[in-house]
């Protein structure tokens, strides 16, 4: 069977957008400071076009740093609330009795802790499930439900230790291709316990990292609206793309160009982060860039924030 992403099995809400978050108005590529580039590449002399990208990384650099540890809020907030969420979970394990047999009453349960864990309530996460204690999902809390019956172990192998504890890690469900080309999931998952102590069921959760990206460009793009209005500059913002990194790929948000993604996919990122926060510059379709990335363990092993910027 075909899996939908979790997400987009949902009507009357936004695709990819749980927590109704906007996609930025990026600007358009042509500019005057890359009209300029052109113009000096021209004449045999892009010093200029190289000192716009060194700056165009300073300030990526300074961009990633934030988004980094708001990563990292974003990550301890499902970290604090899994727990509580999955306790208040196990009145559906309450003297035998069994949640597949009232689908309907496991949503409306996912949808309270949801509601009412402080911490979830605010987590970026794109669904909330109920699986059985070998993996098996029971429902979702979203309106249409692709995961019930699937094996989430197949996709996701750490949720077999999810019975002993909060786990995290990474994978991708079926069908986790986009225009921008493949996507990749992190999930966390809590036990559920009975009243003997024993795992009944499991609490998980998750984003893909192509909308958490998103999430975090519009982040960046409040941010620079800020600092544009405090400049007395409002109207004049760069060109910025966020994305997440790994060593499998670069997994941008929506509308960053394939081309833009590509060049920072061919950076090896993962490797250049490897002793801490890298810069650099790039020439994209005859644009001078600066790239600034950063990694985030708490997301997972070798993965990371990257900022593509242009001043325009």
């Amino acid at each position: 069977m075909s899996w939908q992403r979790p997400w987009q099995a949902t009507k009357g809400r936004k695709a990819l957008n749980r927590r109704n978050i906007n996609v930025p108005m990026i600007p358009l590529r042509s500019s005057p400071a890359g009209l300029a580039c052109l113009a000096l590449g021209a004449l045999g002399a892009p010093v200029g076009c190289k000192d716009q990208a060194k700056v165009s990384a300073a300030h990526a650099a300074q961009d990633a740093a934030p988004l980094a540890d708001l990563i990292n809020k974003d990550v301890a907030e499902v970290e604090r609330g899994m727990p509580e969420g999955a306790s208040r979970l196990a009145s559906l394990l309450a003297n035998g009795a069994d949640p597949k047999q009232d689908v309907a009453g496991v949503r409306r349960a996912l949808m309270r802790v949801r509601r009412d864990v402080v911490d979830l309530n605010v987590a970026k996460s794109t669904f909330f499930a109920l699986a059985d204690s070998s993996g098996i999902a029971i429902r979702n809390d979203l309106e249409e439900d692709a995961m019930a019956g699937q094996n989430l172990l197949t996709a996701f192998p750490v949720l077999a230790r999810a019975k002993d504890g909060y786990v995290t890690g990474t994978g991708a469900f079926p069908g986790s291709t986009t225009k921008n080309g493949p996507d990749k999931d992190w999930i966390a998952a809590a036990p559920v316990k009975r009243a003997d102590g024993s795992t009944g069921a499991m609490l998980v959760t998750g984003w893909s990292y192509r909308y958490f990206a998103r999430h975090l460009q519009e982040a960046l793009k409040t941010r620079l609206l800020e600092q544009a209005k405090a400049a007395g500059d409002e109207g004049k913002l760069p060109v910025y793309y966020v994305a997440i990194f790994d060593k499998s790929g670069v997994y941008s948000a929506p509308l960053t160009p394939q081309v833009d993604e590509k060049a920072l996919a061919d950076e090896d990122l993962a490797g250049k982060t490897a002793g801490g926060p890298f810069r650099g510059t790039l020439t994209i379709t005859d644009r001078a860039f600066g790239f600034g990335a950063e990694r985030t363990p708490s997301l997972a092993p070798d993965t990371g924030v990257v900022v593509l910027r242009s001043e325009t």
